[in-house]
């Protein structure tokens, strides 16, 4: 038997489109057929289940094997197998069923996954690193003869008989000129890993032996130099495909250690196990973080059916927990398709929130449960919850009721908890509720001293989401406003109506504010004098909230560019009750007069930390003369 043929009438150049535009990708091509020999090493066993295959199943596993000097790459398998008529159809006539389309369309493509996916391409992957590919097959059914299929790249393909004597596929690459790193057993071992690491059928990987002699077993079949046949290269039954009835906590850790060898231990994990209104199966884990925001992300690694896909699981998991790592698997995410075809996917979206709900059963679980193990990891968590909290408003209904606001004194409350602690001390003369808060409380010292001494709580907003959870608990929190507790001196940064006296005439007042504005010369300093307490400072430097806070935004680039562009603008307020004003007023000498101002401007300045080059000298220099 031999027969000769062409793929398709329509395709006359299809291979060097594949190579040219999958090129960046071509170690999929490993995948793609260690993919195909599982699927036919299950679709036997389910044949057999179903009786509707009574022979020997035999050792069902996969082998992958390399010869440096042949230049192939040959992957087998002992499932299904093929009829030569099956391989016209398979092969020949549904691979290209869409060829013509391919070729009008194959430039909207964005990666190879895509193109390979859109197209039932599987399979001539390989030819993205082979001059030539060769099947011997010999399929399950009963009188069937063995098939031997070769194709060079081009349109022709010839059929022959082949010569498999056991039920299955071997497929033989011949390795082009420019994919020789593939001829390497670390490259190979690299790829498998990436790739197969978790299939649920064995996976044996070798080199062929070079010694004729040793190099076949007592059946003709090629040994392997650099593996034992029992060496299983893959897990077949990982966590994630068990039970969470079946598995300890040593269990979860130890996988966690296999994934990232290098983390410490996670803080605690979700197992995900779904099937209705679709399948989904895997572990999240949740790391230490600590404030490390942006590194951590792509460590999800997304399987479908124990298939290594992609780490980039954007759109599936949620943005707020792209932090958290682990694995996910569904057989019901389309793969291989454009971004904006997965964001609109139903399953895709459904997949979105469960798990959002299931972080939030979660994490809630825990609160009750142990509130104190909760608050103990409230440091590596906070960022999660927070982020989800600013991200998503489903989360946010959730969270607010495990969401911790810790303070300076390190004493945690839920947000119910804190209205009630503050409530009767920081209202304002309006009723408006005033949280005062430091998102650097070493800087801040002095300012947090001066609000306790008014009794005042200060919450400690340190994290690099905070500047954002800042402003969205005031969008959803009820009369209820945040201040930074530089944002302005203590007895002004919650308004009431015990305002202190002056104890300067105006004329007085004017001539201060004189005093000071000569002294300091700056612009971006605008001098006011205030009725303080006479324990506050001499001079406060201060930033107005609002204006502060759009800068911080606009410098983590949150769409604030006009605010990040302004230059920065600052109030000093002069403390009228103060000693040091006093003495001022009372020396007549100009020259002093400034010298004091200016050291009490240089003072505030340092405290905020504001200080700097020529100016600090100038004030180190000052103060050795004072002295």
């Amino acid at each position: 038997m031999q027969e000769k043929g062409t793929i398709s009438i329509h395709t006359e150049n299809i291979f060097p489109i594949i190579k040219k535009f999958l090129y960046s990708d071509t170690e999929i091509f490993l995948r793609e057929l260690v993919s195909n020999a599982v699927d036919a090493t299950q679709k036997i066993k389910r044949l057999a289940l179903l009786g509707q295959y009574n022979g020997e199943l035999g050792d069902l596993r996969v082998e992958i094997a390399f010869d440096e000097k042949a230049k192939t790459i040959t992957i087998s398998d002992n499932g299904l197998g093929m009829t030569a008529e099956e391989i016209k159809k398979y092969i020949n006539q549904i691979a290209f069923s869409g060829a013509t389309e391919f070729m009008e369309k194959f430039k909207e493509a964005k990666d190879a996954n895509e193109i390979i996916g859109r197209f039932g391409l599987g399979f001539y992957s390989a030819f993205m690193v082979a001059d030539k590919v060769e099947i011997q097959t010999l399929s399950y059914q009963d009188g069937a003869e063995p098939a031997h299929w070769i194709c060079d790249g081009s349109t022709e393909f010839e059929i022959s008989e082949g010569s498999l004597e056991e039920r299955g596929t071997e497929i033989t690459l011949h390795i082009n000129a420019e994919s020789e790193e593939f001829l390497s057993k670390h490259r190979l071992q690299e790829i498998l890993d990436k790739y197969c690491r978790f299939l649920p059928v064995p996976i044996i990987f070798g080199k062929k032996t070079d010694s004729v002699e040793d190099g076949v077993d007592e059946e003709g079949k090629p040994k392997y130099t650099d593996v034992e046949v029992d060496n299983v290269i893959n897990d077949t039954n990982p966590i994630w495909t068990k039970a969470p009835a079946e598995l300890k906590d040593e269990d979860y850790l130890a996988f966690y250690k296999e994934l990232y060898p290098f983390s410490e231990d996670p803080l605690f994990w979700i197992h995900l196990n779904v099937d209705y209104p679709f399948n989904l199966t895997g572990v999240l884990y949740f790391p230490k973080l600590k404030k490390d925001f942006e590194i951590q992300r792509n460590k999800i690694k997304l399987f479908s059916r124990q298939v290594f896909i992609t780490d980039e699981v954007k759109d599936i998991v949620p943005e707020f927990l792209m932090l958290l790592h682990g694995v996910i698997d569904s057989p019901d995410i389309p793969l291989n398709v454009s971004r904006s075809f997965l964001q609109a996917d139903s399953n895709v979206k459904k997949i979105n929130s469960y798990i959002t709900k299931k972080v939030a059963d979660k994490l809630a679980e825990l609160f009750k449960n142990d509130r104190k193990a909760y608050e103990d990891k409230w440091t590596d968590i906070g960022l999660f919850v927070k982020y989800g909290m600013v991200s998503e408003d489903k989360f946010y209904d959730k969270a607010k009721d495990f969401v911790l606001l810790t303070n300076t004194a390190k004493e945690n409350f839920t947000l119910n908890e804190y209205k009630d602690k503050v409530e009767a001390v920081q209202t304002d003369k309006d009723g408006q509720l005033v949280y005062i808060y430091t998102n650097d409380p070493s800087k801040q010292d002095a300012f947090i001293q001066s609000a306790n001494r008014k009794g005042y709580d200060v919450l400690l907003m340190d994290s690099p989401i905070d500047t954002h959870f800042v402003s969205h608990l005031e969008q959803k929190l009820e009369k209820t406003s945040l201040k930074r507790v530089d944002a302005d001196v203590a007895d002004k940064l919650i308004k009431k109506d015990d305002a202190l006296a002056h104890v300067l005439t105006e004329e007085e007042a004017t001539k201060v504010k004189a005093i000071f504005d000569k002294a300091i010369n700056r612009p971006a300093y605008k001098v006011e004098l205030e009725s303080l307490n006479p324990d506050e400072l001499p001079v406060t430097v201060t930033m107005d909230e609002f204006m502060r806070r759009m800068k911080d935004m606009a410098a983590m680039g949150g769409g604030m560019g006009f605010y990040g562009s302004m230059p920065d603008n600052y109030k000093v307020v002069v403390n009228g009750n103060h000693k040091l004003v006093s003495r001022i007023l009372q020396d007549e000498n100009e020259e002093v007069q400034s010298q004091l101002a200016k050291q009490a401007f240089d003072l505030a300045l340092l405290s905020q930390g504001l200080l700097t080059g020529a100016d600090l000298t100038e004030f180190v220099n000052r103060s050795v003369n004072l002295i």
